[in-house]
């Protein structure tokens, strides 16, 4: 019997399970609604960013991503301002 790691785990992967694996990690749910422990978070979302490294995913597809050409932009000549609202 080979010996499974999680390398190979990951390169072996389908598209599916790595959609599984990212949706559990975003509910902290398994899809059978059973709540997925604090390991298990950790190890589905290694799996999901080492699947996503090792495929290609593109960056504003990848778990985190945070689109920032818009936020923040502004046309005050770099000068940043804030608005309080009460």
């Amino acid at each position: 019997m080979s010996e499974m790691t999680f390398d190979k785990m990951v390169q072996q992967m389908t598209p599916a399970i790595y959609d599984s694996l990212k949706q559990a990690v975003s509910l902290r749910k398994w899809p059978d609604g059973r709540v997925l422990s604090a390991e298990q978070v950790e190890l589905c979302l290694e799996a999901v960013i080492k699947y996503e490294a090792e495929h290609g995913v593109s960056p504003d597809q990848r778990v985190g991503y945070l689109d920032r050409t818009s936020c923040g932009s502004n046309d005050s000549g770099g000068e940043e301002s804030l608005t309080w609202v009460n």
